[in-house]
């Protein structure tokens, strides 16, 4: 949602007092899961933006910034956002309900699909780009930085910087009391209800014009990016604690300055900058900071950020997966049936911490053609559109969650099977090279 913007970056090394480890970890617990009824709700769509008649040609940047620049004096309700490869992002504020939220930014891509028209260019819903190779569009520091990090672990870090896209669903953490809307049952949840939306909206099969092997390659670049940068913490009694633990224990993606270029420490985790101090103590601004280079696929940033889910195709594809979201945890009987029906997929993760354990990579590989993903997804949908009515969704969004249902989730699809289908010409099941991590 558009009111969890990074923190700023000016200001890096002006004096501010420093930050021991048990400060950390308090505010940590305290900022990360705020608590109370589930009450408002948001979304993150981000686009691939491509040539409209001709969108397996490149983009050059001097096009895409002339067209950023139409954008800006456009008046929207959503916070609208460059990406480092050129990617646009439109992050909803708070909704109060899911039909404000769809209404919100419905309204607000329409404006913005109309001024990139007249640019010709078009927004387009893939989670990773098949054509083009990772190109970076922005050159700031913060990037700069991150590019310098994340090429420590292999091209994974720039596809995943600047050519993947996705559908981030903000949910409210829940009540602090237990419960199906209690936060600690929310958060383990989200955890295995995630490789089910894996799976069921997977729409990235292709790089460089060819199969990966993997239906959703975006969530492969993920992985691949490695478990102290982008996994999660354990799941136990206490989501606070484990995730206090997890911000304490990651690496430091970089040291940030004022000037010229920011330090990219290699191997130093907050807990141990906070102990050594060097190159200079951590303070409040540099744990903000520090928290929004942290991409796990739920991160908990007051409320719950979901963002395991491919971009959608189509202008309004990622209704569905944000109305099916939102149910399964905003109403009460379809979070119990969701919960229930995942329960199950436990024993696969062994213990192991998403998204680096089986249950996420068979998602990700094999997405509902894996007979037993299959079968919960059903389950999941058909409680979803069970409580739409009860959410206030109208026919329009009932529809399109019962188009998915039965195109895709039925018969063991998702979104990365048209695109093989069209590829191969064939009802078949394309397969590349399988880059297992």
């Amino acid at each position: 949602m558009s009111d969890t913007s990074s923190a700023p970056a000016g200001d890096c090394t002006q004096p501010h007092s420093a930050l021991n480890e048990a400060e950390v970890e308090a505010l940590v617990r305290g900022i990360c899961f705020k608590t109370g009824p589930p009450r408002r709700l948001g979304v993150e769509v981000e686009w691939l933006v491509h040539e409209l008649r001709a969108p397996q040609l490149p983009v050059t940047p001097e096009r895409l910034r002339a067209a950023y620049a139409a954008l800006r004096p456009l008046s929207l309700r959503s916070a609208l956002t460059v990406e480092p490869g050129g990617q646009l992002e439109l992050s909803s504020p708070p909704a109060a309900s899911l039909t404000e939220c769809i209404r919100t930014v419905s309204a607000d891509l329409d404006t913005v699909r109309a001024a990139l028209r007249d640019d010709g260019l078009a927004l387009v819903g893939l989670g990773h780009d098949p054509w083009h190779e990772p190109r970076r569009f922005l050159r700031e520091p913060r990037y700069d930085a991150m590019e310098a990090c994340l090429d420590r672990t292999g091209p994974a870090g720039r596809a995943m910087m600047c050519a993947s896209a996705s559908v981030q669903v903000c949910l409210d953490a829940g009540h602090e009391e237990p419960g199906p809307l209690g936060f600690v049952r929310r958060w383990w949840l989200a955890h295995h209800l995630g490789p089910v939306l894996v799976a069921a909206f997977a729409n990235s099969p292709l790089a460089g014009h060819r199969p990966t092997g993997w239906v959703s390659t975006r969530q492969l670049a993920w992985t691949r990016i490695g478990p102290g940068r982008a996994g999660g913490p354990p799941l136990d009694a206490d989501p606070r604690g484990a995730w206090a633990r997890h911000v304490l224990d990651s690496p430091v993606m970089c040291v940030r300055r004022d000037g010229g270029l920011w330090d990219v420490p290699e191997g130093l985790t907050f807990r141990e900058w906070t102990r050594k101090g060097l190159p200079r103590p951590p303070t409040h601004e540099d744990l903000d900071y520090h928290l929004t280079t942290l991409f796990p696929p739920v991160r908990p940033r007051g409320h719950l950020e979901l963002r395991m889910i491919d971009a959608q195709p189509g202008d309004d594809g990622w209704i569905v997966p944000l109305a099916v979201t939102a149910a399964l945890f905003d109403d009460p009987e379809a979070a119990e049936t969701a919960y229930r029906a995942v329960k199950p997929l436990a024993e696969r993760t062994l213990g192991l911490p998403a998204p680096h354990n089986p249950l996420w990579l068979d998602a990700a590989r094999d997405g509902l053609a894996d007979a037993e993903l299959r079968e919960v997804a059903v389950s999941c949908f058909t409680a979803a559109l069970e409580a739409m009515p009860r959410l206030g969704a109208g026919p329009e969004v009932t529809d399109a969650v019962t188009a998915h249902l039965d195109h895709y989730v039925v018969r063991g699809r998702c979104p990365s099977d048209d695109l093989l289908d069209g590829q191969r010409g064939t009802d078949g099941r394309a397969h590349g090279k399988d880059l297992r991590p």
